[in-house]
């Protein structure tokens, strides 16, 4: 198997869950009858796009770290996590469409599989500087 293919197919899924998103975007927008490029109107609309942008808005924090945690420990463990934060993005996806207060539980989720991606790469990389001066 090619290097890094597990972490390569989970930013494929995590891409295509995004693709989702927009698709969801444009079913609430036809379902309320508001057209492009308003964006405002109806809340389950307004729920379903910043649903979807706080999905963009965490991608970069998402796929570098899991790319560079893949790099510098594991890449199954990598890919795995990655599986983590996806479904937590569906979760909150799912949860914030419903009511916005039904986020939480998969927002958490989501973190913490960051958390976990964020500062264990970053932990890596100073500890292989320390240690040898170079990763």
């Amino acid at each position: 198997m090619p290097p890094y293919a597990y972490v390569a197919l989970v930013t494929l899924l995590a891409l295509l869950a995004y693709f989702w998103m927009g698709l969801e975007v444009g079913r609430a927008r036809g379902k309320a009858g508001i057209p492009a490029p308003a964006m405002t109107g109806d809340p389950t609309l307004e729920r379903t796009i910043r649903a979807h942008y706080n999905t963009m808005e965490w991608l970069p924090l998402f796929l570098v770290p899991m790319w560079l945690f893949a790099m510098f420990w594991d890449e199954r463990i990598a890919a795995s996590v990655g599986v983590v934060w996806i479904v937590g993005r569906v979760m909150y996806q799912r949860g914030y469409v419903a009511d916005a207060g039904k986020r939480s539980a998969g927002f958490m989720v989501q973190m913490l599989a960051v958390a976990v991606l964020l500062f264990g790469s970053l932990g890596r990389v100073v500890y292989l500087l320390a240690t040898t001066g170079s990763v």
